[in-house]
């Protein structure tokens, strides 16, 4: 074994594939079935807009991965590329985005400004009090519940093993390898890469590296089915609080929604994430300034996830400071799902070369060493 891959969600299946692909053996463990953490309960948005500016390098390079991902993995993970539109009601916020359009230019993140009229004439029914809103047309949407399980899939096609329902005791150093003591026995390997999200900051601590990270829940839903007339992810630019709602159609019809409300407390043991109805009419009410329509519509299911949100909301990636052979890929903050294959090739050419054409260097664990210093 070259490498063990600690953690399942689209993160490690992601790196999984890429390390396999690169010839490594690698060992999958997961705790649970892959993808059924915080990847499922993702809203799915494929979305570059609103990102902090070094990241944009990362985000494009996974961006181009979700426009071969049917060809990599071999089935349809329902990418789609549906455009991304941001809307603005408030003159503090149309500041706001015009200030990330014009910084996200010389990073290669091209968005069109639109106008009240040009946006009661593109996007009819969404938004009718917006004054102005930021589209990305080549950004999108993808399957939560289908993409982690494709790139397992895919990962194991080409030699790796995936090991799930497997909850994991120690992680230790012996001698030149990590050894990982799980439920279905001992696993070793020169390298670990951690993509254990929520829990990473537990793996990081037992090689001495302290991650100031927050274990939250989202609060997600979906509506029953309705005529399909909303194309884009759809959100906005804003900074009071409460008001941030996103939402999109599937092709069934039915609108996925989230945001809007605060996210809940996870207790990492056993990690369990539910979410609260008492949320729902406050969420509910802010979507409808997105869309009215939806006074008038039924959900009928919520759900939530456990997420890892870090203090400076940046994620943790790269190499260890404290431990050579250790990697890290975790922390992203609920803003993971679109990054989730570029990390993957992003990590597994760190571990299989030293290095990585892509700028990661914002990311580093020993941020946190250096800022308490």
């Amino acid at each position: 074994m070259d490498v063990i891959v600690v953690g399942g969600g689209l993160m490690g299946t992601a790196a999984t594939f890429f390390l396999a692909r690169r010839g490594l053996r690698v060992a999958l463990i997961e705790r649970n079935r892959v993808g059924t953490g915080a990847t499922v309960a993702s809203f799915g948005n494929i979305r570059r807009t609103g990102r902090y500016l070094p990241q944009l390098p990362l985000a494009h390079r996974s961006r181009a991965l979700w426009g071969e991902a049917e060809t990599l993995l071999g089935r349809d993970v329902e990418f789609r590329v549906t455009g991304h539109v941001r809307f603005v009601f408030e003159e503090e916020s149309l500041e706001d985005m015009r200030t990330f359009v014009s910084a996200a230019r010389p990073w290669g993140l091209h968005l069109e400004e639109l106008g009240a009229n040009e946006i009661r004439a593109r996007f009819p029914g969404l938004a009718p009090g917006a004054i102005a809103a930021s589209y990305s047309p080549q950004d999108g949407c993808g399957n939560p519940r289908l993409i982690a399980a494709a790139f397992a899939a895919a990962a194991s096609r080409l030699g790796a093993q995936i090991i799930e329902a497997c909850s994991v005791g120690a992680v230790e150093r012996a001698g030149a390898d990590f050894r990982v003591v799980t439920s279905q026995g001992v696993f070793q390997a020169p390298r670990l890469l951690n993509t254990a999200g929520a829990w990473g900051a537990r793996i990081a601590a037992g090689f001495g590296e302290t991650v100031p990270l927050t274990p939250r829940a989202p609060q997600m839903g979906v509506t029953e089915p309705l005529p399909h007339r909303i194309l884009p992810v759809v959100g906005l630019w804003t900074r009071r609080p409460g008001t941030d709602a996103y939402l999109r159609q599937v092709e069934r019809g039915n609108i996925v929604f989230g945001g809007a409300v605060e996210r809940g407390h996870v207790d990492l043991d056993p990690g369990h994430a539910k979410p609260d109805p008492t949320k729902l009419p406050r969420q509910l009410q802010a979507l409808q300034r997105l869309l009215p329509a939806l006074a008038k519509v039924s959900v009928i299911r919520t759900w939530s996830g456990c997420e890892g949100y870090v203090a400076d909301m940046l994620p943790v990636m790269g190499a260890s400071a404290t431990t050579p052979g250790l990697y890290h890929a975790f922390g992203f903050s609920g803003h993971g799902f679109q990054l989730g294959p570029g990390v993957g090739d992003v990590m597994a050419e760190l571990i299989a070369t030293g290095r990585t054409e892509t700028p990661i260097h914002d990311f580093r664990i020993d941020r946190f060493a250096a800022a308490a210093a």
